[in-house]
C-alpha cells in the first residue's frame, strides 16, 4: 500500500495579524502600516497578557523567597531560560545571561571580557556596518588597555569584504564582534565563516544578533560564536530586556560587570566571593516580567515556526524590493543579495526625513536618519536614509501602500 503523507498546514498570516491589535488603528485618518520593525516589533496579545498575568496574580522578587509567590515568580522566570537555550540551541541554560537588551549585553562582554583580555597592542576587529552599540563599548574598553581596533570594509553592494578581513586578521586579533544582519542595511553577514577564520588566530567572537533573531532560525552552536547578543523588544516581547549567550567557560573565567544583590556568594567587610554565571552578572532585582515576557514571545514564535517566518519575510522584502525598483530617483543603500527584511533607500532630491514626514501623513511608519549606524553612512556618503523594515504581520497591500505614499511624496518637489 502506499505510504501515507502528511500535509502541513499553510499558515494564515492575515489570521496571525489579529493578534496585534496596535495595528487595527488609524493614523492621520488612514490605516496605519507598520514598517518600523528593525527599530521595535509589535507585541501581540498573547505577550502583553502573560506579562498582566504575572502583574496580577504571581509579582513577587524572584529567587531565593520561601513563600509561594517568590516560587511561582522564579519559575517562570527561570523557565525563559531554558526556552531561550533551545531558542538559539545553546548548549546550557546557565550559558544564558539576562540583560537590559543587546546593548548591554555588549558592554558587558566588553568591560569584563574585554576589560580583562586585553592589552596594550591587542587588537579588535569591527565591521564597518556596525550599528553604534557594537562600536562604542568597544572604542572604551581599547581607550582603557591600549588596543587597537581595526575594521572591515564593506563592498559597493553593501557586502563584508572578506578578502579584507582575512588579512587583518593575526595573532594580535583578540576579539571580533561583528553583527549579523544590519539595521541600517539589511545584509546577512556570514557569521559561521567569520567565526571559523577568527578561531584560526585564537580570538573570540561576538556577535550582534538584534536584527537576526526575530527573522530566522539562529543556532549559536552552528554559528560557533563565543558571544551572541540580542533583545526582546525586537521579537515580539516587551523593552528593556535582552539575552546574553556566552560558552561556559568563558562566562566562568570573565570578572562581574556590576555588584549588588544576586550575583554574590557570600560578602562581609573583608571579601567578597561571586555567584557562578549566570548569576555572577545580574546584579540587583532584574525586570522579572520582562523576561516572563520574553519567555511568551519565544512560546509565540515557534508556534508559528521560524522557518516560516523567514519565508514570509523574504517574500515580502522581495516584493518590496523589486516595486521600489520601479520609482525613478530611488537608491538603495545596501543591495546584498543576502538581504533580511530591511529597505534602506534614499530619493534624489528629497531629504530622507522629509520623505519620513509626508508619508507618516499617508499613515505609513518607517524609519528615517543614520539608524545609530553613522559609519555606513558616511561609507555610503549619505547622511541618512529611509528604511522600511518588515515583519511576518505586514502584508504585500502595505508594500502597496508605501509605494504609493512615496509617489505622493515624490510629487511634493517635482
Amino acid at each position: 500500500m502506499p505510504q501515507a503523507t502528511t500535509t502541513i498546514p499553510a499558515i494564515d498570516f492575515l489570521k496571525i495579524r489579529k493578534d496585534f491589535p496596535v495595528l487595527d488603528q488609524e493614523i492621520n485618518g488612514k490605516p496605519l502600516v507598520y514598517l518600523d520593525n528593525a527599530a521595535s516589533g509589535q507585541m501581540p496579545v498573547q505577550v502583553a497578557q502573560r506579562i498582566d498575568d504575572y502583574h496580577r496574580h504571581e509579582h513577587a522578587n524572584v529567587h531565593r523567597g520561601i513563600h509561594t509567590l517568590s516560587q511561582k515568580a522564579t519559575d517562570a522566570f527561570e523557565e525563559t531560560r531554558k526556552k531561550v537555550r533551545d531558542f538559539i540551541n545553546a548548549d546550557s541554560e546557565n550559558e544564558i545571561v539576562y540583560t537590559t537588551g543587546t546593548t548591554d549585553s555588549i558592554n558587558l562582554v566588553a568591560n569584563s571580557y574585554g576589560g580583562s583580555v586585553l592589552k596594550e597592542g591587542d587588537e579588535i576587529i569591527l565591521t564597518e556596518m556596525e550599528h553604534h552599540a557594537n562600536i562604542v563599548p568597544w572604542q572604551m574598553v581599547a581607550e582603557r588597555t591600549g588596543a587597537k581596533i581595526k575594521v572591515i570594509p564593506v563592498t559597493d553592494s553593501g557586502d563584508l569584504d572578506l578578502e579584507a578581513y582575512k588579512s587583518l586578521l593575526s595573532n594580535r586579533t583578540k576579539i571580533v564582534a561583528v553583527v549579523h544582519v544590519s539595521n541600517a542595511l539589511g545584509t546577512v553577514n556570514p557569521v559561521k565563516e567569520i567565526t571559523e577564520l577568527a578561531h584560526e588566530q585564537g580570538a573570540a567572537v561576538l556577535v550582534d544578533g538584534a536584527q537576526s533573531v526575530p527573522h530566522q532560525k539562529v543556532d549559536v552552536q552552528e554559528i560557533g560564536c563565543d558571544f551572541f547578543t540580542f533583545s526582546a523588544h525586537k521579537m515580539c516581547g516587551p523593552t528593556g530586556f535582552g539575552i546574553l549567550y556566552g560558552k561556559k567557560e568563558l562566562l566562568e573565567a570573565m570578572p562581574p560587570y556590576r555588584g549588588g544583590g544576586d550575583m554574590i556568594d557570600k560578602v562581609s567587610f573583608e571579601e567578597t566571593t561571586y555567584n557562578v554565571p549566570p548569576f555572577r552578572f545580574e546584579a540587583g532585582t532584574p525586570p522579572i516580567a520582562a523576561a516572563i515576557g520574553l519567555g511568551a514571545a519565544i512560546d509565540y514564535l515557534n508556534q508559528i515556526g521560524m522557518e516560516n517566518i523567514a519565508d514570509r519575510e523574504q517574500e515580502l522584502v522581495e516584493y518590496a524590493v523589486s516595486e521600489l525598483k520601479k520609482i525613478e530617483g530611488l537608491r538603495f543603500i545596501g543591495d546584498s543579495d543576502h538581504r533580511a527584511s530591511v529597505c534602506s533607500f534614499v530619493i534624489d532630491g528629497i531629504h530622507a526625513t522629509d520623505i519620513g514626514t509626508i508619508i507618516d501623513k499617508e499613515g505609513i511608519a518607517v524609519r528615517t536618519g543614520h539608524h545609530c549606524a553613522q559609519p555606513i553612512l558616511k561609507r555610503f556618503d549619505v547622511p541618512s536614509t529611509a528604511r522600511a523594515s518588515f515583519s511576518f504581520y505586514n502584508t504585500k497591500e502595505e508594500v502597496d501602500r508605501l509605494i504609493d505614499a512615496i509617489r505622493y511624496a515624490k510629487s511634493f518637489f517635482e
